[in-house]
């Protein structure tokens, strides 16, 4: 499928606001010391509406954003992101944007799945202090925040990648 240059555009409009939002905000928001985090929401929303690639590739630009203002391993978020978005696109295969409330649930399981990943790799490339916080607080209060947040997500990200849809359903001619 041939990416339009108006998803790009529109794609990194959507990342540079939710990390505006994400480092602004949504960091103020804290319950039991643990923030949201939205910046792993944009690649399952991107991976229900569009598929696998999609999905890797917003996680990606998303996670080298969130990496840039944070203190963890660069790449750590970006490679974590584009595995959660390639998954969540592979496994939903289109269905998912059909049945109504299943992108919350997908949204809960994956952000879960996406912040115990953080946790371990996080552990792995010796950052241990991933590992020393209350993971089930934090997996608990990112996996509902973003269940919550996961249909705007889902309307959003389906309005940036329009362009790029539109025109794998015209097979690609435009």
């Amino acid at each position: 499928m041939g990416v339009s240059a108006r998803a790009v555009v529109r794609t990194l409009v959507v990342v540079a606001l939710a990390l505006l939002l994400q480092t602004t905000v949504v960091l103020d928001i804290r319950i039991d010391g643990v923030s949201p985090d939205v910046m792993f929401l944009l690649p399952i929303a991107a991976g229900v509406v569009a598929g696998p690639v999609e999905g890797a590739t917003v996680g990606f630009v998303a996670g080298i954003a969130a990496d840039l203002l944070s203190p963890t391993p660069l790449g750590l978020t970006a490679l974590v992101g584009t595995l959660v978005g390639f998954s969540v696109g592979a496994a939903s295969g289109g269905f998912v944007r059909e049945v109504r409330g299943l992108p919350t649930m997908v949204a809960l399981v994956a952000s879960a799945v996406a912040v115990m990943l953080y946790a371990v790799l996080g552990a792995v490339l010796g950052e241990s202090q991933f590992l020393h916080v209350d993971l089930a607080v934090v997996v608990t209060l990112v996996a509902v925040a973003n269940a919550l947040l996961a249909g705007p997500a889902v309307r959003i990200m389906r309005w940036a990648l329009a362009p790029s849809l539109e025109r794998s359903a015209a097979g690609g001619h435009r």
